[in-house]
This record gives C-alpha cells, sequence and structure tokens, in this order.
C-alpha cells in the first residue's frame, strides 16, 4: 500500500504565538482557493479568526507543521458543555493528503479532555468530502445553518445597554445573570470566556436587554478591523433571549439592540446566523430585514439537537 508521505511526516501541536501569521495566511488562502476568489489570500479582508480564537483558548488551538513550515491549523472553542472547533485549513497544496484528519483528531481530542457534553462544527453543506471527513469522527449533519446579513438603518431610535456601559460591580453581576440565561437555553451552555475574550481584546462589545439583576436577553457583538466581523459589519456571534411566552418579542427587541449598536460604531451592516431549526426566530430575523448570504450545515456529537430547537431564539452559526 503506498504510504501517504506528508500525513506521515506532518507534525500536529499545539499553536505558539509565532505561528499566527502563517497560520492565517493558510486560512485566507485555504478558503479562498476553496471558494474560487480571484485573489484567495484576500479572503475575509481585514476580519480575523486565527488571532482571537487562538487568544481566546490557546490549548485549543492546533496547527500541522511539515518540514519545518506551518500547513494547516485548527481551533476549539469551549462554552461550557457545548464545544465546536474550525475554522480547520489545510494548504490547497495538501488537499486530500490526510492532514486534514490529523487536526481533526486533535480537536477531537481536545473536546474530550474538556468534558463537553454537546459538540459540534459549522461545514459546506454540499462538501461530500467535508461531510464524510467529519461522520468519521462521529459528527452527524443536522438542519442548514444561515450566514444572514441585513444594511444597518441608521435612523433606528432604540439604545442598547451594553455591558461597557455598567460600573465593575454592575458588570460582575451582569456576566452571572447571563450566565443563569445561557443555562436555561441548554445545561452547561456558558458564554463567560466568549464575552472576555471580546472584551479582553477590545474586539466588541455585549448588548444586554432587561437590568443587572435579570436580564432577559443578551448578544456578544464584534465589530471592526481584526475582529471576526472586520470592516463595516456588526457580527453577533452569539445571542440569545429566554424560552418563555415573551420570547419572540424579547428576541426582536434584542435584533434591535444589536442595530443599535451597529449604527453607534460606524457599521453598514449587522450579521448574524441562525439555524433553520428555530423557524420564528429565523423567520423574526427575515421580518427585520436579515437574507441569508450563505447556508452552512451543523453537525452535532451525539447526533442530538443541543439548543438547536424551536424554541431556542439563539443567533450562533459555529464557524
Amino acid at each position: 500500500m503506498p504510504v501517504n508521505t506528508a500525513t506521515e511526516k506532518a507534525e500536529i501541536r499545539q499553536m505558539q504565538d509565532i505561528d499566527l501569521d502563517a497560520a492565517d495566511h493558510v486560512m485566507r488562502l485555504a478558503f479562498g482557493t476553496f471558494l474560487g476568489l480571484p485573489d484567495p489570500a484576500r479572503f475575509m479582508g481585514d476580519a480575523d479568526y486565527v488571532r482571537s480564537r487562538y487568544a481566546a483558548n490557546p490549548g485549543g488551538a492546533f496547527v500541522a507543521e511539515l518540514d519545518g513550515e506551518v500547513v494547516g491549523s485548527n481551533f476549539t472553542t469551549r462554552w461550557g458543555s457545548v464545544g465546536f472547533f474550525g475554522p480547520m485549513t489545510v494548504h490547497p497544496r495538501l488537499w486530500d493528503g490526510g492532514i486534514g484528519a490529523l487536526l481533526v483528531e486533535a480537536a477531537v481530542g481536545r473536546l474530550d479532555t474538556w468534558g463537553v457534553t454537546h459538540a459540534g462544527l459549522f461545514t459546506f453543506p454540499a462538501s461530500t468530502k467535508h461531510v464524510g471527513l467529519y461522520r468519521r469522527f462521529g459528527f452527524w449533519p443536522r438542519s442548514l445553518t444561515a450566514v444572514m446579513r441585513k444594511p444597518v438603518d441608521p435612523a433606528g431610535t432604540v439604545r442598547a445597554m451594553k455591558l461597557s456601559n455598567l460600573g465593575a460591580a454592575g458588570r460582575s453581576a451582569t456576566i452571572e445573570a447571563v450566565a443563569e440565561l445561557a443555562e436555561s437555553v441548554h445545561p452547561g451552555l456558558d458564554l463567560r470566556r466568549e464575552i472576555d475574550t471580546t472584551t479582553r481584546l477590545g474586539l466588541g462589545d455585549t448588548v444586554i436587554l432587561g437590568d443587572t439583576g435579570y436580564i432577559t436577553g443578551f448578544a456578544v457583538c464584534q465589530y471592526g478591523p481584526g475582529s471576526e466581523a472586520g470592516s463595516g459589519a456588526c457580527y453577533i456571534k452569539f445571542g440569545a433571549v429566554r424560552s418563555d411566552a415573551r420570547a419572540g418579542a424579547e428576541f426582536e427587541k434584542l435584533l434591535a439592540a444589536c442595530e443599535a449598536t451597529a449604527v453607534e460604531v460606524g457599521a453598514q451592516w449587522l450579521d448574524a446566523g441562525t439555524s433553520y431549526s428555530r423557524p420564528d426566530a429565523m423567520g423574526r430575523m427575515n421580518a427585520a430585514g436579515f437574507r441569508a448570504v450563505l447556508n452552512g450545515v451543523s453537525m452535532h456529537r451525539p447526533d442530538e439537537p443541543g439548543y438547536h430547537r424551536p424554541d431556542a431564539y439563539v443567533i450562533d452559526d459555529w464557524r
């Protein structure tokens, strides 16, 4: 049987600071090539996934090294009991050589070490290669997820309360209230690390509905160069409201508050994703002007919905 030399020689190791530029280049080149962009290395413009996800959890970031060159990377994210990995990328000249599987194996191992009870990822639904690879590791394709965008309306009059508006005591109480709300959406779901990373790295802010004693919704928003949004956009990385009789109305308020935040920071676009398994939430986003620009599929391990349910008014896309 022929030996795949690249796979045999590739070393999978934890990412280090010195790897960031190379990992960023490979990530952009890989996605840009897959999507057929005329200049693949310019994929995502000045938005950034590599540095922020590494900074959020260095122990969950991996590179593939071949003959001293970084040729791929993968990132694991932990939201309490929920974890996901990606973007997972390999240099195009080494596609189909087995390095991707090694990077997935490393990420799955880290998720297992963390003890997450629901793991997932976002991938291209039409790619049998990607779906087949992840199925080998126990992930099962479930619902489509829409990555959506709407033009920001500067005429909006809603004012948003944000974490940065609060004093130290108020921030602490609010973060604990956010943790309680997330727990009500899915057992063990915890966004405190994501909030901390966004604040600590200056990538954006967290929008709050309600007051510091009892919040009804929250959204972690990123914006500007170096964030996952990039210039001109505000990206809702995660948002949720309580699943009660007021959920639909509160969800609309949360969308409006995020748009108000986008106006405040001068963004032209508001980006957000949600699962088609949440039809009422999806419908309210469409009614607010969001339109899908990309469909992905969420793959889950185990093959259970997690918080991808009709009663979960959640914004996220696991990219």
